[in-house]
C-alpha cells in the first residue's frame, strides 16, 4: 500500500504541472507489453508515458485513472511492445561512411562468388556512377572466404579493373583491406615499406606488396583515403540514425571513435540532430590527448551524446586469421606460414600501462579480444589495474569470441561484462571449423555458460561487420546454426526471453544505464520498440520474420513502418 500511495502522489504531482511544462500523457495499450523487468517474462496491460519517461506500467484501469481523461491513447492493435533495443557494440560512424561506396550486401548486385565476379561489379560500379579517373573507389563487405578461390583478390587483379582509379576493397571484418597500385601509391606504400607493430603486409612470390593489408597496416591506407566533410557527416548522421531506429534501437554505440568523429559527434550541429542516445568509445590511440583534458567527463549525457569509455584493440579477426590464440590455426597465417596462432595488437606491458591510466581516471574500459590469448591479456591487464567486481567498474570485453571455460571465473572475479557476437555462428563457424577443433568452435559466444557463471552478457551486430538486424541477432543467439546446418554448441543456445535480455537489460547494465533504460518500469525512459508479433511465442524458425512496426524514443515516435 505504501508504494501505491507514493505512486499516486507522483502521478498527481506530475499531472498537476502546467501544460507548458509537460505534454499530455500517452497510454499504450491493446497489445502484449513485455516489461523485461526480472529474470522471467512479465507483461502489463498498459503503460503511461509523459515528459519522456514512464509514469506507470500495469493494469489498464489504473493506468487510465493515473493518466487522466485528456490522455492520448496509443492502441497497439495486438502488437507487442518491449523496451527499446540497446546497441551493445557497433560502429555508428561506419553507417555514415558507407553511403556512396559499393556495398557488396546490395541485393541488386549479381552474385559475387569468385574474383572475376568481384572485378565485374567494381568495374560496373565505376561506369554506372561515372567515377572520374584518379578518384577513389571504396568497396564494402568483401569476404575472401565467400569466393570460390578461397583467397584474397590481389593488387594486380584490382589493377586489371582500373589502373587509373584508387581502388580499396574493405574486408567485412574491418581488420583487412586490399588496395590496387594507385591506392598504395596514394598511401605512400612501396615494396620497401614495413608494417607497423601489430600489422601485416602480404607479398607475392617475388616479395612485392600484393595489396593485402591487415590490422594496424590498414590504418596507413585509411589515413590516405578522403574524409567526409562536416556537411556530409551531418547529412549522413540523420540517415544513419534512421537506420538504427528502423531496427528498434533507441541507443546506439560508436565502437571505435576516431578523434575527428569525436569532435563532430560532440559538436553543436550533431547534438542538434541526434535523437537516438549515442555512446562514444574514443579509440585508445588518442588516449594521451584525452587524459590531458582535466575537465573531460565520461558517463554523462550532453543532450543525446555521452563518452562511454575507452576502446582498446588487443587482437584481430579470427575469420581473417589475425585473432590471437594459445593454439595454432590449422590453415596457418594469412600468407600461409606455419605454425601460426596470431599475434597481439600490442604487448602486455603496453596494455597494462594503458589499463592503469584509464582506470585511475575513473573511465570504463572496452577491450576488443577475439582469441583466448587476447582474452588472457585483457584479464592480466584488468588485474594489473586492480579492477575487481567489488569496484563495479564493469570493463567490457567486446566479442570474447573464443573464450575458454576457465576464463569465465576470471570475468566474474573482475566484474567483466562480455559483449558476445552470436551472428558469428552463422557467418563464420564453418570457416572456424577448418582451423580449430569442434569443442573450441562450439564454445563461441557462450551465453548460457556465462549466465551460469553469474555474468551479465550482451549481444551485438558489430555493424558493419554483420547486418544491423535485431531479429536476426535474436535468431542467431537462439539457433546458433551455420549456413551448412551445423549447430555450434547446442547447449549455449538461448531461449527467446534470454535472447531479448541480451538486447535490453544486458547492454543497459554494461553501459551503467540499468536504472534509465532496458526495462518498462515507472521512472525509466519511455523508449519502446513495437513488433508485429511476440518473440516469446514465435517459433525459432519464425523469429527472423518478425517486423519492427514502430520505434518510440522518450515518448516520441521516431520511426514507423510504412503501411502495406
Amino acid at each position: 500500500m505504501t508504494s501505491r500511495i507514493r505512486a499516486t502522489a507522483l502521478f498527481a504531482a506530475l499531472l498537476a504541472l502546467p501544460a507548458t511544462a509537460q505534454e499530455r500523457p500517452t497510454i499504450y495499450r491493446g497489445g502484449t507489453i513485455i516489461t523485461m523487468d526480472g529474470d522471467a517474462p512479465q507483461t502489463v496491460s498498459a503503460v503511461v508515458a509523459k515528459g519522456g519517461k514512464i509514469l506507470f506500467a500495469g493494469d489498464e484501469a489504473r493506468a487510465r485513472r493515473a493518466a487522466g481523461k485528456k490522455a492520448e491513447v496509443h492502441d497497439l492493435h495486438g502488437a507487442t511492445m518491449l523496451p527499446g533495443f540497446i546497441d551493445a557494440h557497433s560502429h555508428f560512424g561506419i553507417a555514415m561512411q558507407m553511403a556512396g561506396g559499393l556495398d557488396l550486401w546490395d541485393t541488386g548486385l549479381p552474385p559475387v562468388t569468385n574474383i572475376a565476379a568481384l572485378q565485374g561489379v567494381i568495374r560496373d560500379h565505376i561506369a554506372r556512377h561515372g567515377i572520374a579517373k584518379g578518384d577513389w573507389v571504396v568497396v564494402w563487405q568483401y569476404d575472401n572466404e565467400k569466393l570460390t578461390e578461397k583467397r584474397h583478390i590481389t593488387r594486380a587483379e584490382l589493377d586489371a579493373v582500373s589502373p587509373d582509379h584508387k581502388i580499396v576493397v574493405l574486408h567485412q571484418s574491418l581488420h583487412a583491406l586490399v588496395a590496387n597500385s594507385a591506392a598504395l601509391t596514394a598511401a605512400r606504400l612501396t615494396d620497401a615499406s614495413e608494417p607497423p607493430p601489430g600489422g601485416l603486409m602480404l607479398r607475392d612470390a617475388e616479395g612485392h606488396l600484393n595489396g593485402v593489408l591487415l590490422e594496424k597496416s590498414t590504418f596507413l591506407m585509411l589515413a590516405a583515403m578522403p574524409q567526409l566533410t562536416p556537411e556530409q557527416k551531418l547529412e549522413r548522421l540523420v540517415a544513419a540514425q534512421q537506420r538504427y531506429f528502423a531496427e528498434g534501437y533507441t541507443h546506439a554505440q560508436d565502437g571505435a571513435t576516431m578523434p575527428a568523429d569525436l569532435a563532430f559527434f560532440t559538436g553543436p550541429d550533431a547534438k542538434a540532430q541526434l535523437k537516438i542516445d549515442l555512446a562514444l568509445l574514443p579509440i585508445y590511440m588518442g588516449l594521451d590527448a584525452l587524459l590531458a583534458q582535466p575537465d573531460l567527463h565520461f558517463g554523462t549525457y550532453d543532450r543525446h551524446v555521452k563518452l562511454q569509455g575507452i576502446k582498446v584493440i588487443l587482437d584481430g579477426s579470427v575469420q581473417a586469421r589475425t585473432g590471437y590464440f594459445t593454439r595454432d590455426y590449422e590453415r596457418g597465417s594469412p600468407d600461409g606460414i606455419h605454425p601460426w596462432h596470431g599475434h597481439p595488437a600490442m604487448d602486455q606491458p603496453a596494455f597494462d600501462d594503458l589499463a592503469r591510466k584509464v582506470t585511475t581516471r575513473g573511465w570504463q574500459l572496452f577491450v576488443h579480444a577475439n582469441g583466448d590469448a587476447a582474452i588472457d591479456m585483457a584479464i592480466r591487464g584488468f588485474d594489473a589495474a586492480g579492477i575487481t567486481a567489488a569496484d563495479d567498474r564493469r570493463p567490457v570485453v567486446i566479442h570474447s569470441q573464443f573464450q575458454r571455460p576457465d576464463q569465465l571465473a576470471d570475468y566474474r572475479r573482475i566484474g567483466v561484462g562480455p559483449a558476445y557476437f552470436s551472428n558469428h555462428a552463422w557467418y563464420w563457424a564453418d570457416v572456424h571449423r577448418t582451423n580449430f577443433p569442434k569443442e573450441v568452435v562450439d564454445f563461441i559466444s557462450p551465453f548460457r555458460s556465462a549466465r551460469a557463471a553469474g555474468l551479465i552478457a550482451s549481444n551485438h551486430s558489430d555493424f558493419s561487420v554483420t547486418p544491423l538486424d535485431t531479429r536476426f541477432m535474436l535468431w542467431t543467439s537462439m539457433a546458433r546454426v551455420s549456413p551448412t546446418g551445423v549447430v555450434s554448441g547446442p547447449d549455449e543456445r538461448l531461449g527467446a526471453y534470454e535472447a531479448l535480455q541480451a538486447l535490453t537489460t544486458g547492454p543497459a547494465w554494461q553501459a551503467f544505464e540499468e536504472d534509465r533504460k532496458g526495462r518498462i518500469k515507472a521512472g525509466l525512459l519511455a523508449d519502446f520498440v513495437i513488433l508485429d508479433r511476440n518473440p516469446l511465442t514465435t517459433p525459432v524458425d519464425g523469429i527472423q520474420a518478425i517486423k519492427v512496426l514502430e520505434t518510440v524514443k522518450e515518448g516520441e515516435t521516431v520511426w514507423e513502418a510504412k503501411a502495406g
